[in-house]
């Protein structure tokens, strides 16, 4: 019969991992508001994902700042190779958001959304090619559950034409950018804490957005308090808290499997254009985010 030692880091292990899990749906509900950010936004798509940054990073700087020192995964970067991997993480995370503003201009917002959230993919891949991860076929076939839902869920809008094959293709390096992204901050996550990773990448991520918003012609003056507002709240709401969320969760949760559950954020973004903004939620709609729920629920039994 197995002692209390025993037990007790087991228990810790999973308590840690049912908050972790708690985290990265929360995370994805707060990016879930990034599509409705945008859409409300005064500025153009680069620099409305500048300010998202721009706007994060005081609050993230402020948070690392206050965090206690000591803990676990709290040492500060300190050599070349730390920094690298910070900057590497912002730098795909600024060619996530860059490269799917871009190809919303090639192709429909259906598309490139759908194209974007094939991420798990490119995780799944990367995780087993790479870092020699073994998945169950349990957790395959969540995979695979959720993508099929999240196509029912963009089905009505898709629209599939050789005229789309640019933009759809920049969608899909989209979801390349955003692996990369999970993957790397993944492993930070082992040595650093969230506000640590979250601050650094942040900063990258805000710089090199600056130039590419500069290059678009956009304006970065929001015309109105409201303007600024909608973009106070993309920064809080879906960066300094989704995004932050989501970053914390991975260091209890493997990459591929918080990759697939990050699914939920285009259906509890449907839900929300709904709700705020009055677009039509049909019954395929409904059927592809319930189709999405059970194959994150497949994918968390199949990674157990």
């Amino acid at each position: 019969m197995p002692d209390a030692s025993t037990l007790a880091p087991t228990a810790r292990a999973d308590s840690a991992q049912r908050i972790a899990l708690i985290a990265l749906l929360t995370g994805a509900l707060g990016i879930a508001f990034a599509p409705i950010f945008v859409r409300l936004s005064e500025l153009g798509p680069s620099a409305t994902a500048f300010w998202r940054l721009a706007f994060a990073i005081p609050a993230l700087w402020v948070w690392m700042a206050v965090e206690p020192k000591g803990g676990a995964r709290s040492r500060k970067p300190s050599s070349r190779s730390d920094y690298a991997r910070l900057t590497a993480a912002g730098l795909f995370f600024a060619g996530d958001l860059a490269i799917w503003h871009w190809s919303i201009r090639y192709t429909s917002v259906a598309n490139s959304t759908l194209l974007a959230n094939f991420a798990p993919i490119f995780v799944t891949l990367v995780s087993w090619l790479v870092f020699k991860e073994r998945f169950s076929r349990t957790f395959l076939m969540g995979l695979g559950l959720a993508l099929c839902g999240a196509v029912v869920l963009m089905g009505q809008s898709l629209k599939l034409s050789p005229d789309h094959l640019f933009g759809d293709a920049l969608g899909l390096l989209t979801a390349v950018f955003y692996g990369g992204y999970i993957l790397a901050v993944g492993r930070l996550r082992a040595e650093f804490s969230t506000a640590t990773i979250m601050t650094w990448s942040g900063v990258v991520t805000g710089l090199a957005l600056l130039p590419i918003a500069l290059l678009s012609g956009e304006s970065l003056i929001a015309g109105s308090l409201g303007g600024w507002t909608v973009l106070l709240g993309l920064a809080l709401v879906s960066h300094a808290g989704g995004q932050s969320l989501i970053a914390y969760a991975l260091a209890h949760l493997p990459a591929a499997f918080s990759s697939v559950s990050l699914l939920l954020q285009p259906a509890a973004a449907a839900v929300l254009a709904w709700a705020l903004l009055a677009e039509p939620l049909g019954a395929l709609q409904a059927v592809g985010g319930a189709v999405v729920l059970a194959g994150i629920l497949m994918a968390r039994r199949g990674s157990r």
